[in-house]
């Protein structure tokens, strides 16, 4: 239920490390508080965020709820098909469901994240 091939953050966002980008979206804990997910706006690519910022909205039938990004740098790409298949975050958070992908500007921020084990601690599993 969590890949220990990436990190996580404790506002329920995944990172995997892809060269020097990383690969952002939501854990399967966080879709599953949010309910059926009916919109994603997605951020702009260009966008520079730091780790903690506002990345992306996620709306389902429960609530709304913003993306926080785990790590510093700039968004290279997002994952359009959640436009039309905003259910891909309920149905696979951790690969078609991905959000964005980021440019790291601080890649040792990466290491501040939570292992699988950790994070599985941490929301109490």
């Amino acid at each position: 239920m969590y890949p220990e091939d990436r990190k996580y953050s404790k506002e329920h966002e995944w990172a995997k490390l892809d060269g020097n980008n990383a690969i952002i979206g939501i854990t399967y804990h966080a879709q599953n508080e949010l309910g059926d997910v009916v919109y994603v706006d997605l951020p702009s690519i260009g966008k520079e965020v730091k780790q903690g910022d506002i990345l992306a909205t996620v709306e389902s039938v429960k609530t709304a709820s913003e993306v926080y990004s785990p790590l510093s740098g700039k968004v290279v790409k997002v994952n359009e098909e959640l436009k039309t298949k905003p259910e891909l975050l309920n149905e696979d958070p951790y690969e078609k469901g991905w959000i964005a992908v980021i440019e790291l500007s601080n890649p040792s921020e990466y290491e501040t994240l939570l292992s699988a084990e950790e994070y599985k601690s941490f929301i109490g599993e």
